[in-house]
Formats: C-alpha cells, sequence, structure tokens
C-alpha cells in the first residue's frame, strides 16, 4: 500500500503525504514532543512508533492514561470552573485502550492496514471530502469540536468512532505542530477511506 493508492485524497493536500495512525501491539517509545506534532513531521515524511508522548490531555484522549486532564485545563484557563472543565473533558471523544503503541507514518511509507488517514486541507478540499461521503450516504458527518484536543481527539479518536472527524484544531496544535492558519484538520477512519476515494472521482468540480 502506497499513496498511489488513494490519489485523489492525497491530490486535496497542497503540501505534504496523508498520515496513517496505526494501532499497534508493539513496543513503542516515549517522545518529548506532541502527539500533534509527530503527526505533522510525518506528513513532512517521517515515522514514529510512540508509547507515550509530552501532551497530558494527548495522553487522556489516546487511551494512554486514565488520568483526567481537567485539572490542567482548569488551571490553564481554559474554563471557568472546574465543573466546567469535567464536562468538557466528559466531552472529547477518547480511544478506548488495547493497544501498545501508535505508528504515525506518512501514507507512501504504510505497508499495510492503518487505522486513520490524517489530512491537512483548505476548507474547499475539505467540503470535498464532505461531499464525497455525501455522494454515497446522502447525509452529512457530524462535527463536533470545543477547541481542544484537536489532532488527537477530533481527527484521531471521532474517527474510530464515526468514521469522519473534522476539525479547527486547538491551542496547542496551533501552536506547536505549525500547520497553517488557512488548513483545518480532517481524519477518515481506513473503512471509509476507499469510499472517499470514489466518492471523488464521481462529485462535480467546484468550478464548472
Amino acid at each position: 500500500m502506497n499513496s498511489c493508492r488513494y490519489p485523489s485524497i492525497k491530490a486535496l493536500m497542497d503540501h505534504g503525504e496523508p498520515v496513517c495512525i496505526t494501532l499497534c501491539e508493539e513496543e513503542g517509545s516515549t517522545s518529548d514532543l506532541l502527539y500533534c506534532e509527530l503527526v505533522h513531521m510525518a506528513r513532512e515524511g517521517e515515522s514514529f512508533l510512540m508509547e507515550h508522548q509530552r501532551c497530558r490531555p494527548g495522553d487522556y484522549i489516546l487511551g494512554i492514561s486514565e488520568n483526567s486532564p481537567a485539572d490542567y485545563y482548569l488551571k490553564s484557563h481554559r474554563y471557568k470552573d472546574m465543573k466546567t472543565a469535567q464536562n468538557a473533558v466528559n466531552s472529547l471523544p477518547r480511544i478506548k485502550k488495547g493497544f501498545k503503541s501508535l505508528r504515525i507514518e506518512p501514507l507512501k511509507e504504510n505497508k499495510g492496514r492503518f487505522d486513520v488517514l490524517l489530512l491537512y486541507l483548505k476548507p474547499e478540499s475539505a467540503m470535498k471530502i464532505i461531499q464525497a461521503y455525501a455522494y454515497y450516504y446522502g447525509e452529512g458527518i457530524t462535527s463536533r469540536s470545543i477547541g481542544a484536543a484537536s489532532i488527537c481527539g477530533d481527527c484521531t479518536a471521532r474517527p474510530l468512532e464515526e468514521g469522519i472527524g473534522i476539525s479547527y484544531g486547538c491551542k496547542g496544535s496551533r501552536k506547536h505542530s505549525g500547520y497553517a492558519n488557512e488548513e483545518v484538520p480532517i481524519g477518515i477512519s481506513y473503512e471509509l477511506v476507499k469510499t472517499i476515494e470514489e466518492g471523488l472521482k464521481n462529485i462535480p468540480a467546484t468550478f464548472d
């Protein structure tokens, strides 16, 4: 499997490579970087097998840690009080533990099945992903985000449960991983990638 398998999806990205996220049973390493930073570096061609990373909310969302980040969120002044911070944590998508590490790699390096394909798209291209989904199902996707846990939650954990997750970013990922202000990240589950690829070939062009 390589990037040539999904040419229509790959063509939507103006810069870099789609990123494959795979839940693995192999032993991984601990990274001093954030999950969103590792994903962005994979966009540029690097690969990682990660067991732990530096972002506390990310470890919780990815199912690595059971420690709620509610107090961290409160201390960072994201929410008005502890009850609100805890409500925010409870609203976030989360991966259930059942793996040892996450493989993060560009699509061209992926040798088999992955779990989520993560893209960074301009709004028009993100629209095409949604239209490709609607082409087959006749309905829209559910877009839910509170501006937190963007790459780990909205675009990795959510697609595992709902098929597609689109985000507008979060403070951490916008600050640390460096994707463009005009880009929105979007995650697609493995089960839907082929459907989206075929849908992109059939939907009308944006400008005739």
